[in-house]
């Protein structure tokens, strides 16, 4: 089964599709995505992203602050996370972790909320979402003092092997995203043929960041499909192949997605 296991739902553009969500869910599931793990990134569309897993079946759903959404005085604490998590259908944590590339100046407060999702992480069980860019040193250093016992996952890597190498070391998975159709993308296809088979995921990260052909465009979760299928000759593996283990492995790190085996 392909799974997008990050995506945006309630940020797509739906023009395409007459405003209609059910039909870009129904346009992906033609292409053969068979679940999709809608991420939370702010205390406002908590909400939002439980509604859409209590509406579909083949949608679950993560609950976190982004970093670039942190509020001034640092927005909700562990209660309203771990209160938040107790949904059913709510199987990560996040997105979570640090971007110093556009918000250099949070630094700080950004470190501070990691924090607060990994300790969520380690009361829970559930494993955390990380996003990361211009952080690498910190987000391998607050990882490494969590010591989380289950993984999580590195999501739309763009890091070198070095960084893979030491998350994956940790326990980490990492996912790929369209990013790494790009033409500029070659320091990435590289981390893209070392991760290990068990520890590979795909994504779509939409609305953001389509893959080639359909860069420049809003990204749909149904273009998993062209990211799954350039990894695949990438890697020098069948497509079917890759398909059936990115969705064990994503199986094994949600254990709560009502993903049918």
């Amino acid at each position: 089964m392909l799974i997008d296991s990050h995506c945006h739902l309630d940020r797509l553009d739906l023009s395409v599709f007459d405003g209609s969500l059910d039909a870009a869910l129904d346009s992906a599931r033609r292409c053969g995505v068979g679940h999709f793990l809608c991420i939370g990134v702010s205390a406002e569309n908590a909400a939002t992203v439980k509604a859409l897993s209590e509406r579909y079946a083949d949608v679950d759903c993560s609950v976190g602050i982004h970093p670039l959404d942190l509020e001034a005085d640092g927005g909700p604490g562990l209660d309203w996370l771990l209160h938040e998590l107790e949904h059913p259908h709510v199987v990560a944590i996040g997105e979570t972790g640090l971007d110093y590339h556009y918000q250099p100046e949070a630094a700080e407060q950004q470190r501070g909320s990691f924090r607060l999702h990994l300790e969520a992480a380690r009361i829970t069980g559930k494993p955390v979402i990380v996003h990361t860019r211009a952080a690498r040193a910190d987000t391998l250093a607050l990882l490494r003092e969590a010591d989380l016992p289950q993984a999580g996952v590195l999501h739309c890597f763009t890091e070198d092997w070095e960084m893979a190498r030491a998350a994956l070391d940790l326990g980490y998975y990492i996912s790929l995203s369209g990013i790494v159709t790009f033409r500029n993308a070659d320091a990435l296809r590289d981390v893209a043929r070392q991760v290990p088979a068990d520890r590979l995921l795909v994504e779509t990260d939409s609305p953001y960041l389509a893959p080639m052909p359909h860069r420049g465009k809003p990204n749909l979760p149904q273009y998993v499909h062209e990211v799954a299928t350039f990894l695949a000759m990438l890697r020098g593996e069948s497509y079917e192949r890759l398909v059936e283990q990115t969705g064990v492995n994503f199986r094994r790190l949600f254990p709560l997605a009502r993903v049918a085996v």
